[in-house]
Formats: structure tokens, C-alpha cells, sequence
């Protein structure tokens, strides 16, 4: 049993605790790995608020990180001690119906314990002051040490930066997925982001990569402008600048819609107007933010019948143990961005002001 510093989840609604776990050993199939560096996702604020259905407490949260692998239990192959790894919130199995179909990413082989913050036997590897901690998405970054499945992590390139390549846990490799696997945009094609946090940064570094010629960038919030066209948005507008709807604004604007939209924020109302900025016959709306439990979505049919497609994409649509680890060398040879991502770096007993650093979209 290791002893180490976690930040952890007591209850929802309140602030992170850093504490001393004891983190047990891995099990059959299981990998104990030493988180170098975390970053910080909405996904997990969602869930410490308590507005997360599956939310357990007390729970270690986490789900984009990188670190060295530092035991594996027996019948692991695919890594050994020392590898570096990236842990992966969706697995990939290489087994199931979902992992054998190329049009999907979601592994469904651990989705259950998973979902109810255990490990695959049904049992926890954390404790803290005799209490047993849950887990958090299969990866629990959120401490010095965890334990994941053996099919959620993928070995990556040992040069990578590691305080960088967590990204790719989770937000550029889903924003860049989105624009480059979902949506497939083509060259040449207009495109709308709405929600210029680090997801839609990545979706408009997928969308530029892809050749889109126009690409619009939408939040309220416009000191995140001049980032997002250091990323390739070709311009920035506010919905609060028009007493017009946006999506009319932007059918004005790009001569009858988009041909590809992208919500990144999380809010159904958004998602209407992301789908009905769409081109008549052929405009393509992808749905990448989570929205609270309970909330619909809602258009009027005559959009999909005039040729609209509404879509939605899991971690960019990545089969996750195959691509992350080329994506780290998409990364090492310069062909996406990943260090621009990064505002700030703070020590891990300061990671509640990273949350609010997050909230204050900073």
C-alpha cells in the first residue's frame, strides 16, 4: 500500500481536500501509475457540484493526467513498470461489440463499475482516515498515485512533457476529434464555434488543420478573442452585440449558414442555435458540451427535414489506447498544439484555485 497526497471529494459543493490516501495495489488486469501533472475539466467541477447523477462521495476526482506507470497486477501485457501512460476516462477493450465497430469509441466493457466510482471487481483501491474513497471516470488524476484498468491507459512517447500531454486526457483531444472525427470538415468550409473555453480552441485548431476557410468563434466573454484567432478562428462574435438571435446573425453572415457548427459549452439553448446556424441541405451541428442531468434539447423537425444533421461526440470520437499515443506524437512533431493551452501551473495543494481560475474563465 502506497501513502500519499490526494485532493479529495468529501461532499458536493465543497472545496477539495488535500489529504493523505492509502492508494492498495493493483489488482489482476489493473496499473498503479504516479500522476506527474493533472489539469483541471469542467467535467469535474460538474460533478463536485452535485448536479451530477452519477456523482459518489467521497470521491478522488481527475480525468486528464500523465504519469509513470509503478506496478502492474498479474495478466497485464500492454504496459509494463516505468512506461510512461496517459490514464483514459473511456477505455477501449479491443473486445467488445462497440470497440470491434469503426463507427464508435465508447467501450462499453467497464461503463457499470465505472459509472458507480469502483474498479471492475466492484471495490475501491483508495482509502482515507478508514474510510473508502471512490473513484472518479475510470482514472482518478487527482492524487499522487492511482489505480486504473489495464484498458484505460495508453503508453505514450517517453520524451513527451508530461505537465503538457495530459491535455490529451480529455479537452484538445476532444475538441480537435469533434471538428477532424465527427464532423469531418472538409476544405474550404465555413465553420461556427460556440464556447471558446479549451475545448473549442482545440475544435477550431481541428477545423483549421481540416482547411475550413472561415471560422467564426462565439462566447460572451470577449478577452478570449484574441486566443482563439491565435488558433485560427478568422473572427469573434458576442450574441449579446445583436438584438437578433445568433444563429439569424450568423446565417446573415456566412450567406444561408455554417456548413459545420459546434456547441462547447453545455447549454441546451445553445445547441438549438448552433444546429439552426446551419446551411439549408447539408450543415453538419456537432453537440460537445455536457449538458446538466435532466435538460433536452429541442428544434422543429422542418430543420432536420431540410437537411440539417444533429451529432454528438465522446472524447472527439477517439479510439482511445490506438489514438492517444499518436496523438502525443501529433503533439512532438508540431502538427497540433498543446503547450498554447496551458494559462497556469500550480503547485498541487493549490489546485482549488485552479477550479476558480477555471470558473472565472481565466
Amino acid at each position: 500500500v502506497i501513502k500519499c497526497k490526494a485532493a479529495v471529494a468529501w461532499e458536493a459543493g465543497k472545496p477539495l481536500s488535500i489529504e493523505e490516501v492509502e492508494v492498495a495495489p493493483p489488482k489482476a488486469h489493473e496499473v498503479r501509475i504516479k500522476i506527474v501533472a493533472t489539469a483541471v475539466c469542467h467535467t469535474d467541477a460538474y460533478t463536485l457540484s452535485g448536479a451530477d447523477p452519477e456523482g459518489c462521495f467521497p470521491v478522488i476526482l481527475g480525468h486528464e493526467g500523465a504519469g509513470i506507470v509503478e506496478s502492474v497486477g498479474e495478466g497485464v501485457t500492454k504496459v509494463k513498470k516505468g512506461d510512461t501512460v496517459i490514464p483514459l476516462y473511456i477505455p477501449q477493450c479491443g473486445e467488445c461489440k462497440f470497440c470491434k465497430n469503426p463507427k464508435t469509441n465508447l467501450c462499453q466493457k467497464i461503463r457499470i463499475t465505472q459509472g458507480k466510482g469502483v474498479m471492475p471487481d466492484g471495490t475501491s483501491r483508495f482509502t482515507c482516515k478508514g474510510k473508502q474513497i471512490y473513484h472518479f471516470m475510470g482514472t482518478s488524476t487527482f492524487s499522487e498515485y492511482t489505480v486504473v484498468a489495464d484498458i484505460s491507459v495508453a503508453k505514450i512517447d517517453t520524451a513527451a512533457p508530461l505537465d503538457k500531454v495530459c491535455l490529451l486526457g480529455c479537452g484538445i483531444s476532444t475538441g480537435y476529434g469533434a471538428a477532424v472525427n465527427t464532423a469531418k470538415v472538409e476544405p474550404g468550409s465555413t465553420c461556427a464555434v460556440f464556447g471558446l473555453g479549451g475545448v473549442g480552441l482545440a475544435v477550431i485548431m481541428g477545423c483549421k488543420i481540416a482547411g475550413a476557410t472561415q471560422i467564426i468563434g462565439i462566447d460572451i466573454n470577449k478577452d478570449k478573442y484574441a486566443k482563439a484567432k491565435e488558433f485560427g478562428a478568422t473572427e469573434c462574435i458576442s450574441p449579446q452585440d445583436s438584438k437578433k438571435p445568433i444563429q439569424e446573425v450568423l446565417v446573415e453572415m456566412t450567406d444561408g449558414g455554417v456548413d459545420y457548427s459546434f456547441e462547447c459549452i453545455g447549454n441546451v439553448r445553445v445547441m438549438r442555435a448552433a444546429l439552426e446556424a446551419c446551411h439549408k441541405g447539408w450543415g453538419v451541428s456537432v453537440i460537445v458540451g455536457v449538458a446538466a442531468a435532466g435538460q433536452e434539447i429541442s428544434t422543429r423537425p422542418f430543420q432536420l427535414v431540410t437537411g440539417r444533421t444533429w451529432k454528438g461526440t465522446a472524447f472527439g470520437g477517439w479510439k482511445s489506447v490506438d489514438s492517444v499515443p499518436k496523438l502525443v506524437t501529433e503533439y512532438m512533431s508540431k502538427k497540433i498544439k498543446v503547450d498554447e493551452f496551458v494559462t497556469h501551473t500550480l503547485p498541487f495543494d493549490k489546485i482549488n484555485e485552479a477550479f476558480e481560475l477555471m470558473h472565472s474563465g481565466k
